[in-house]
């Protein structure tokens, strides 16, 4: 049997942030992540360990998950220190705060589509934008251009990121409303 078409919409949303200036209580890193609009775990360059910010989460998952998460986004972490210092050098920045952004995540909707994004910002503004039916980059700027050339030149990104929006993103979706079901059956009461 198929897998039941949801009565309503869901999300999974990671969004991450990198700072090139840390300061007290400002981590250089920073990863949030959401199902249907509310934190389930987070990660900073202060802790350097993923954790549970509910219960749901903790209580439906082993020490592997958490270990495995946490060598994930402390790889993101060096990903994005060495961004933060090649997007300073392509706008002919000074030293200072700059930040580097990413959003991404999948949709669950009613109808029982998928929807999937992934986006990149740069001091606050677009910088890239993933079109995963097409396997492409949208940049925004000159300085765009160049990093989505060679990642298209690559093209290991596109494939990956295209199979983790419609294959990984969905199967966590599902897997973490199961977990939530109650918590988050509740909220949309």
């Amino acid at each position: 049997p198929a897998a039941p078409v949801p009565a309503e919409p869901h999300s999974l949303r990671y969004f991450d942030i990198g700072v090139s200036d840390p300061s007290p209580g400002v981590p250089q890193f920073v990863t949030v992540g959401y199902v249907d609009g509310e934190v389930f775990v987070r990660y900073d360059s202060e802790t350097r360990r993923m954790a549970p910010r509910v219960d749901w989460i903790a209580a439906n998952t082993d020490q592997q998950y958490w270990d495995r998460e946490t060598e994930n986004l402390q790889r993101s972490e060096q990903v994005f220190h060495v961004g933060l210092d090649t997007l300073r050098e392509r706008y002919n920045q000074s030293r200072g705060f700059h930040t580097l952004q990413r959003m991404y995540g999948c949709d669950l909707l009613e109808d029982g589509s998928i929807r999937g994004f992934h986006q990149i910002g740069y001091e606050g503004n677009d910088f890239l934008a993933f079109d995963k039916d097409t396997l492409t980059f949208t940049a925004a700027d000159a300085a765009a251009l160049i990093t989505k050339r060679k990642w298209e030149q690559e093209g290991t990104d596109a494939e990956r990121n295209k199979y983790y929006l419609e294959n990984t993103c969905i199967e966590w979706l599902r897997k973490y409303m199961s977990f939530g079901k109650d918590v988050l059956e509740r909220r949309g009461e």
